[in-house]
């Protein structure tokens, strides 16, 4: 049977934890947050977020009903860090390419965090509002609504797509990490041109941007192609 899950102002502790806090949602979350960052997803369980606040593990469940929960609630908060302070400025475009830079930020800031919730639909107010706000900048531009639909679904996926596979790499250990960009240089560049002449014909290129993000070039292609629809719309 699930816990009961008690409002947030009546879960407030009438005494602080073992540290001297006052546990509440956002210092559950952020102490979750700082947990993933250290011990990736694995060493989120309720008994050590327990011990690292200084509270009894099940004290836990009167404000999240399963660690799950916890986890749909940081994906939410990533991206309430990603919208907090953002205002459409009515060019759709720029619009869109700032929201796309901001989450694609937001998560990569916690990349352990990124791969355990971009993937998940929340259901929350920050991931509501956001939604919101990126169907108004499509349909405000004059996208008819099966369009805006079709790009925000391309967007919202699109970046967090990214998110996650930018965050993986980033999540890497160091060593793993570093061997793995040292790849194109010590393999790709090497290349004979009379077995792989394309390869070889652009390997300077590749060099200078496979270790980079292709998430701004990906938006801009989105974008792009969105605009052309529009036109033609």
């Amino acid at each position: 049977m699930a816990k009961q899950v008690v409002p947030e102002a009546a879960r407030q502790r009438r005494r602080p934890t073992k540290q001297g806090t006052v546990l509440s949602e956002q210092l559950i979350m952020e102490t979750a947050l700082r947990m993933l960052r250290e011990h990736g997803s694995d060493g989120l369980t309720v008994r050590r977020l327990g011990a690292a606040l200084g509270a009894d593990p099940s004290t836990l469940y009167r404000y999240f009903r399963s660690v799950d929960e916890l986890t749909l609630a940081i994906g939410d908060e990533l991206i309430g860090r990603a919208m907090h302070g953002w205002q459409p400025g009515g060019d759709w475009r720029a619009d869109l390419r700032t929201l796309g830079a901001r989450i694609h930020a937001a998560y990569l800031a916690h990349p352990q965090a990124a791969v355990l919730t971009a993937s998940r639909v929340t259901g929350r107010a920050h991931e509501i509002a956001a939604d919101e706000a990126i169907l108004g900048v499509l349909r405000t531009a004059g996208f008819p609504d099966e369009a805006a639909v079709r790009v925000y679904q391309a967007f919202i996926d699109q970046s967090l797509a990214f998110a996650i596979l930018d965050a993986a790499t980033l999540a890497l250990p160091e060593a793993a990490r570093s061997a793995d960009e040292g790849v194109w240089r010590a393999t790709y560049a090497q290349l004979p041109a009379d077995t792989h002449p394309h390869i070889a014909a652009t390997a300077g290129l590749l060099v200078a941007r496979m270790n980079r993000s292709a998430y701004p070039t990906a938006l801009e292609m989105l974008l792009d192609s969105a605009a052309a629809s529009l036109a033609r719309g």
